[in-house]
């Protein structure tokens, strides 16, 4: 079925190079977009969320949103926030009384990289594992096939799909489907890059995501724990919107409150005397090497001998 699926869109991006040589519209999207139009004056898609659920910056979730980590130390991060918003939609639905599971497609190569979803983690984090669904295709296009199958069912409150770099049979084309499946069944599907770089997708929102300080846990005093680790922080970067909002902001997740907290500036600060946890060297330049190349002395000028 998978293979299918992939004969499906190599046909349906032949036709569409094929009409912009010719200067015709793109069958393959325009016949898409009139099958969803199509669908939503008949009512056979589902009905929108009653929630209208929205991003803490104002999106609407109705579409592809991606995550961008730009090397693979950030990947930890971009699934986080991930993880972070679709625990957030949880709970907004528990409120309404919905209980609908998530799907989470993890990819091969990025496990290796970056792990698997851990359950006790997962709670910690304020998920609820009972609602969690984890997919491990071996193949991408796999992967793809079923990252839109799950959209197009309506099945999940959401749909994370994870991705490692920029692969070749998923590109402007499959994004395209994708986003086409997301609007029309009013379901969000996450893309979670990991170490990919910035390219053409049909994407609604592309942020890119690092790690940023934590402040120091609050005591009930007002005061702050001195060695403590608060709540993660993210920094992000808007590469790509369609409303306007703010380039680079910093976003607080509160676990317990399964919440977003808005970050003017991190206020974190050590206690007199107290070094970073890694304050020595990076890691050595090579594995038959101790350490790194040590500094040179001083440099003399000489002049030329010829």
């Amino acid at each position: 079925m998978a293979q299918n699926a992939l004969a499906r869109e190599r046909l349906f991006a032949l036709r569409e190079t094929i009409a912009k040589l010719e200067g015709k519209p793109a069958p393959a999207l325009a016949a898409a977009e009139r099958e969803a139009i199509a669908s939503e004056k008949t009512g056979e898609i589902q009905e929108r969320n009653d929630l209208g659920l929205r991003l803490p910056i104002g999106l609407p979730l109705d579409a592809i949103i991606e995550f961008r980590a730009a090397s693979s130390r950030d990947a930890g991060a971009a699934s986080g926030l991930a993880m972070a918003v679709v625990t957030w939609m949880q709970k907004q639905e528990e409120d309404a009384g919905r209980f609908l599971p998530l799907l989470w497609i993890g990819d091969a190569v990025g496990a290796l990289e970056a792990g698997r979803p851990y359950a006790p983690g997962l709670k910690d984090f304020g998920l609820k594992p009972e609602r969690f669904f984890h997919a491990a295709p071996r193949k991408l296009e796999d992967a793809l096939w079923l990252a839109e199958a799950a959209v197009e069912s309506a099945a999940f409150s959401a749909v994370v799909m994870e991705v490692r770099g920029n692969p070749l049979h998923f590109g402007l084309t499959e994004s395209r489907r994708l986003s086409l499946r997301a609007r029309a069944a009013r379901r969000p599907l996450f893309l979670i890059r990991q170490a990919g770089a910035e390219e053409a997708s049909s994407a609604a929102l592309r942020l890119r995501v690092e790690p940023a300080p934590s402040n120091l846990r609050p005591l009930p005093d007002g005061s702050k724990l001195a060695g403590s680790i608060g709540n993660p922080i993210f920094r992000l970067t808007l590469e790509k919107s369609r409303h306007p909002a703010p380039f680079s902001f910093l976003l607080e997740w509160s676990p317990h409150e399964r919440e977003f907290l808005a970050v003017d500036k991190p206020s974190f600060t050590r206690s007199p005397g107290e070094k970073s946890a890694h304050s020595g060297a990076q890691l050595p330049a090579s594995g038959h090497r101790s350490h790194r190349t040590q500094a040179l002395g001083a440099f003399l000028a000489f002049e030329r001998a010829s």
